[in-house]
């Protein structure tokens, strides 16, 4: 096969589109490189399935890790495992910019798969993979309307920046990727640190601007060694019967409209089987879709010409709130977030900073301190189906209120926990992600959680009339849309964030696109919305709780000297260990030194930092300690007071009467009271147990000194004493654990 590449100039980088080097037997495949990043998109067509009702379009992304020159950390399993969440995420990326593109009566499968082959940590892959599988989309006979551009678009100073370096990295203050066709926008997908709704317009226009650029490049390719496209095979339903269905089947659909928001399970089903009765069999595999033809006209036309939406609320009318919080006993934060019939439990978990989940990618490893999953249960729409593993959907909409409460958690300097926020939907009919983000907001104000700002979200919907896009004047936008608006509608654009700015994006479109001015009007309308939503949810809970939950782990912080870190843990962990499990506590310790304390019992905690508290502290004469026996010699007993630092109480520093054998005053692991009276030139510390009634410190001149003690202040094994006419001589050798 001819091998045929194009390349641009893409923001100071090259990149480049190939054909007919690899993957040579699939329908299409291109091979994208921008920088040193790679990535190979194939397509293949199967065969037409009649029997479904949808687009069987999948789309699978996959990572290899020695695209970055990495072997997996695991000890066991050195191959690629099933998608990480990061990756799924990349799927739906891909899925949401291309599918809107099709015919929707389409009906061969689709299976697209994107390889990142190599990864240089400065080009991201993700919008690289859109990239590609737009061109390969485009050159294969597949009947589309693209092709897409799509770029990531950052801000520095203010101002926009077209593929940043390492743009998808946390902290910067704008990560917004869009997607469009050569006329319209077709997928938005940002996380964003409050940014004005005036900047984030700025940005979509600098992306939708350089997009064109790409499509250029992608129709250059198409031009040298793009196929003739596919006919559609499927036939409409003859003409008459739908006159005779709609007029059948017009009063129920209205009866079902008007009533949705109350419907039981199975209602439209009814509807279908009474109409099947009449029918003859070769007409009854048309009524499916002449009832989802007719379902969707009729709610479209009544609001395009009625100004009518199917619960009869005003355009931009928001359902109704309410709001709880405190509502499970146990746990750390809880909360419930109702608009309408959407009802959201969200509950709050707080941990030691080592529950943070640990990442493992091409392009490296990572750690998450704030994490949200969203579970979407089959009897949320009263309906039996699958339980087991997160589907897709369920990731991505986790993905998304984590995006949009990610911003305003305080950093760990303030906060040091780590943070779960799980999101189960109790109800839905409509935009749950968002109730996801407004629940998640009480939630972790009611866990104690100092959020910088509260946020809320909300979707807003769009209905155009049949000659959209090509005339664009006329279209009406839906603040919280509902189920059947969210199916039979033209978009769901979900935008959170607080009263400064936004903090997510996602838009979502059944029609080709939209136009900048539509997202102009949806960032307007949808700013006013979540200012109601905020009003609502802070008068139930108006800042976060001054103090945690009684069954949360308090967490305290203390620093040490990084070359006191191996002290603390000692050898394989033994020391941090036996720490952890006498006060019952977990220890976290960070290369800069910084070591963080957390547990239920403070008693057990105080003890810990005031342990830690000591590494590398400097024992000086007169000072008082609370001590720990670890040895005993006939000539006295040696006590650990600091970490690492043991002193001697002479036999006639233990009592003010005359001791023979020390075991009669202390045995090994007593905790006594003890006071340095000297260190001697070897460094050597000497301590007392005398104090008077007072508890101040008693001076005796101590008998029978070893003249040659060799200790240092640390924990070694205690000598071989031999008597002679000068008291103790010491004849063993010094170990160190």
């Amino acid at each position: 096969m001819k091998v045929v590449s194009k390349s641009i100039d893409l923001a100071g980088r090259v990149l480049s589109l190939e054909v007919g080097r690899l993957a040579q037997q699939a329908t299409s495949a291109v091979l994208a490189r921008y920088g040193d990043t790679v990535v190979l998109s194939t397509v293949v067509v199967g065969q037409e399935d009649s029997k479904k009702d949808y687009l069987p379009l999948s789309i699978e992304y996959q990572e290899r890790l020695y695209a970055g020159g990495r072997i997996k950390g695991s000890r066991w399993v050195k191959r690629e495992g099933r998608p990480t969440d990061a990756e799924t995420l990349s799927a739906r990326l891909i899925d949401r910019s291309i599918r809107p593109l099709f015919p929707k009566d389409f009906r061969r499968e689709i299976q697209v798969i994107v390889t990142v082959l190599s990864a240089d940590l400065v080009n991201d892959p993700d919008v690289l993979g859109i990239i590609a599988t737009s061109a390969a989309v485009a050159i294969s006979p597949l009947p589309w309307s693209g092709p897409v551009g799509a770029v990531r678009v950052g801000l520095t100073d203010g101002q926009p920046v077209t593929n940043p370096q390492n743009g998808n990295r946390t902290g910067v203050d704008l990560d917004l990727v869009v997607a469009s066709t050569d006329r319209l926008i077709n997928m938005i997908e940002a996380g964003a640190r409050q940014i004005p709704e005036d900047q984030v317009l700025t940005a979509l226009q600098a992306g939708f601007t350089t997009n064109q650029d790409i499509i250029g490049l992608i129709n250059s390719l198409v031009t040298e060694v793009g196929r003739d496209k596919l006919s559609l095979a499927t036939s409409p339903p003859p003409a008459k019967l739908v006159a005779e269905l709609e007029k059948l089947l017009r009063p129920k659909l209205e009866d079902y409209i008007s009533n949705f928001a109350d419907k039981e399970g199975g209602h439209l089903d009814n509807v279908i089987a009474q109409a099947a009765a009449d029918l003859e069999d070769k007409d009854k595999t048309f009524l499916p879709v002449i009832v989802e033809n007719l379902l969707k006209k009729l709610v479209r036309t009544n609001i395009l010409d009625k100004s009518r939406r199917p619960d009869d609320r005003k355009f931009d009318q928001i359902r109704p709130l309410s709001s709880e919080v405190a509502v499970l006993p146990r746990v750390h934060g809880s909360a419930i977030f109702q608009r309408g019939q959407t009802q959201v439990l969200t509950v709050t978990t707080l941990g030691a900073p080592s529950l943070s989940q640990s990442l493992e990618s091409a392009e490296g490893e990572e750690t998450k301190r704030y994490m949200h999953h969203y579970n979407f249960p089959p009897y949320s729409v009263g309906e039996t189906g699958r339980m087991g593993s997160p589907s897709r959907r369920e990731i991505g909409h986790g993905a998304l209120a984590e995006r949009a409460l990610a911003p305003v958690i305080p950093d760990e300097s303030v906060f040091p926990y780590a943070i779960r926020v799980v999101s189960e939907v109790e109800s839905s009919n409509g935009s749950t992600s968002m109730a996801s983000a407004c629940g998640s907001t009480l939630s972790l104000m009611d866990a104690g959680v100092p959020l910088t700002a509260p946020v809320a979200g909300i979707s807003i919907g769009l209905v155009t009339p049949d000659s959209y896009p090509q005339k664009t004047d006329k279209f009406i936008l839906l603040t919280d849309i509902i189920g059947l608006e969210d199916y039979y509608t033209d978009m769901d654009f979900k935008v959170a964030g607080t009263t400064t700015g936004i903090t997510a994006i996602q838009l979502d479109v059944k029609v080709p696109g939209i136009t900048l001015d539509i997202c102009r009007q949806t960032l307007v309308y949808a700013k006013t919305a979540r200012l109601q939503i905020l009003e609502a949810i802070l008068k139930v809970l108006p800042v976060s709780r001054p103090q945690l939950s009684p069954y949360a782990p308090k967490i305290n912080t203390v620093q040490i000297p990084v070359d006191r870190i191996g002290e603390l843990i000692g050898p394989g962990g033994k020391i941090i260990r036996k720490l952890m499990a006498d006060t019952e506590t977990t220890i976290d310790v960070r290369d800069d030194g910084s070591v963080f304390v957390s547990g239920l019992n403070q008693t057990g905690m105080d003890k810990a930092l005031t342990w830690i508290s000591s590494l590398g502290k400097e024992v000086t004469p007169g000072e008082i300690y609370e001590g720990t026996v670890v040895r005993i010699q006939p000539f006295g007993a040696f006590v650990n007071i600091l970490p690492g630092k043991d002193g001697l109480v002479h036999v006639s520093q233990m009592d003010s009467n005359f001791v023979s054998d020390p075991r009669q005053v202390v045995k090994e692991g007593d905790t006594v009271k003890v006071w340095v009276t000297e260190i001697d030139p070897q460094g050597r510390v000497n301590l007392s147990m005398l104090f008077d009634p007072s508890g101040s410190p008693v001076v005796k001149a101590r008998e029978d000194r070893p003249p040659s003690r060799p200790y240092s202040g640390g924990s070694f094994r205690g000598p071989s004493p031999r008597r002679s006419s000068g008291g103790f001589r010491d004849q063993g050798s010094r170990r160190r654990f």
